[in-house]
């Protein structure tokens, strides 16, 4: 099956199982993260960016002060493709990484509320 090629009711509905966080809006995937405040949300912003343009396929962005919502779309399929759902697997594995308990990283000083 092409990378291009819609998916269908099935395979979205298995995707959103996958990913409860997300939803399907408006022809869009969609999810919106809420962060703890201005620097994080500069942060997360960067790091969907990196992803992004490491797998040459773009997001739309919503930036605001504590929160960043993020729209996927194959504009190319003007549909819901396997590009998205790789995508939205990444920026989920990206944007929820933490450091483990035993880890020597601490992680952040402010909790985010996601």
């Amino acid at each position: 099956m092409s990378q291009d090629a819609p998916l269908t009711e099935d395979q979205l509905a298995a995707l959103l199982q996958e990913l409860p966080s997300w939803e399907i809006r408006d022809g869009w995937l969609r999810r919106k993260f809420t962060t703890a405040g201005w620097p994080h949300t500069l942060l997360l912003v960067n790091a969907i960016g990196y992803v992004a343009e490491a797998g040459w396929h773009h997001p739309d962005l919503e930036v605001g002060y504590a929160r960043v919502v993020v729209k996927l779309k194959t504009h190319s399929a003007q549909a819901l493709t396997q590009k998205d759902a790789a995508l939205a697997r990444k920026i989920e594995e990206v944007a929820l990484w933490l450091p483990a308990k035993d880890s020597a990283l601490e992680g952040f000083p402010k909790n985010w509320t996601r």
